[in-house]
């Protein structure tokens, strides 16, 4: 008898599982995938091109709630928890809810979860989002390219759309990112790479990417999401991680990203420019108790802004990441740290003037305070968001996202735009510990 299997996901490391572990595999039957974290990702499929002879009319995508329904309904043996960013305790809270319906609970581990590439891999993660994953990424690029090597970055899946058409997507000029029709939470991933001269892939089926990747490059970079754990694996790696000193203890109680840091080769503390020194040393301790043979690498992210006379003593409207702000858990990030920098008057409730799904939004995270996150995974979205930042009475806007959000939506006031980089602090630095790689 097969085993009847349903994956709880987040549209990314679900569809990974299921196509390292499941897709060809006749001992199993997963019956649907469950989705949450990213709005409207359920009451899709996950189309049959891409879930192989085994489901000619594909699996069925549901929202997280409708779990226990689904397992009764299908008699499910086994529920896997395939996403990312989540507290310890929520995890064994779905564990303790799929154990008393009576079915398994089951969290795959790298060995069945991993695509082994024949190319050199250094691999880019993080303990939570929004550590500096990105910026991390970047400096790894630099230093390799800075050596002669040609380089591909692959980035974790953010297959919000078609499935079938995001099977394989390589981004090598903004063009690209029409073409492929990304979102707002996209582009602040690819965009930067694309800026510095770089490719960088992304989609669904992370074989299928990572040999088109091996192709043109001479080393392969992972470009992590949220606190996920690696696609892949090789026999010449480095594993790179980022913890976050504004969220100690973290480390050490997020799944999985506790994972990646006992894993990791080396570990950077970044945001040590405006952490408090009692977080930074608590991470130190952790580091020293799960990896004490890392290679640990200070990092700070100083900010800069392209017009700071514009802010100097006015009101202004934050807008930050979208997804550091709501699983990332972030009470504030670049721009907070943008506005004490430059001298700001005082800080815009946006709240009162959110629209549709952005007020959806506040009310599902209302610990995100006064700041705005830059939500755009549909183009309501991305016109909710515009709206809410246009209805809001403010001097200015400070935009503190990974990409010009003035490229994608239509500002009525003056806003500027907030940059980071990794900086590394003394010895060693990235370009130190890929010296000899």
């Amino acid at each position: 008898m097969k085993k009847k299997i349903i994956i709880m996901g987040a549209a990314g490391r679900d569809f990974h599982n299921f196509n390292c572990y499941y897709r060809n595999n006749d001992n199993y039957d997963v019956v649907a995938f469950t989705a949450t974290q990213i709005p409207d990702i359920d009451g899709r499929k996950y189309p049959a091109e891409l879930a192989g002879e085994l489901y000619p009319e594909g699996i069925p995508i549901f929202a997280e709630n409708e779990i226990v329904n689904l397992i009764k309904k299908h008699n499910v043996d086994e529920v896997v928890f395939a996403y990312s960013d989540v507290p310890h305790e929520r995890v064994m809270n779905n564990a303790s809810l799929v154990n008393a319906t009576g079915a398994d609970f089951k969290l795959i581990g790298l060995n069945n979860s991993t695509v082994k590439t024949t190319k050199p891999l250094v691999t880019v993660c993080a303990t939570r989002t929004g550590c500096g994953k990105s910026q991390t990424t970047r400096a790894v690029v630099k230093a390799l390219k800075a050596k002669g090597l040609k380089v591909a970055s692959i980035r974790h899946p953010m297959p919000y759309g078609d499935l079938v058409k995001q099977k394989v997507q390589r981004f090598a000029k903004l063009e690209d990112l029409v073409t492929h029709e990304c979102t707002i939470e996209e582009m602040e991933e690819y965009e930067p790479h694309i800026m510095m001269d770089s490719i960088i892939y992304s989609g669904v089926d992370y074989e299928a990417i990572v040999r088109e990747a091996e192709k043109e490059a001479d080393v392969i970079i992972w470009d992590g999401g949220n606190n996920d754990t690696p696609f892949y694996v090789s026999d010449n790696m480095i594993n790179i991680v980022v913890v976050d000193p504004h969220r100690p203890d973290h480390e050490i109680s997020y799944y999985p990203g506790e994972t990646n840091l006992i894993n990791a080769d080396v570990i950077v503390i970044n945001k040590i420019d405006s952490a408090d020194p009692e977080g930074i040393q608590i991470v130190r301790d952790n580091i020293r108790a799960l990896n004490p043979e890392a290679i640990v690498i200070d990092g700070a992210s100083p900010v800069s802004i392209d017009n700071p006379e514009i802010i100097k003593g006015a009101n202004v409207l934050i807008v930050e990441d979208g997804p550091t702000l709501t699983h990332g858990e972030m009470k504030y990030g670049a721009g907070i740290v943008a506005a004490e920098k430059y001298g700001v008057a005082d800080l815009v409730d946006p709240r009162p003037y959110a629209v549709g799904s952005i007020s959806e939004t506040f009310e599902k995270y209302p610990e995100i305070g006064i700041l705005l996150p830059a939500m755009g995974y549909g183009e309501q979205q991305i016109k909710d968001l515009e709206t809410t930042i246009n209805k809001t009475e403010c001097d200015a806007v400070v935009i503190a996202t990974p990409i010009d959000l003035r490229r994608i939506v239509k500002i009525n006031k003056p806003a500027v735009q907030v940059t980071y980089e990794l900086q590394e602090i003394g010895h060693p630095t990235i370009a130190d510990v890929l010296k000899d790689f």
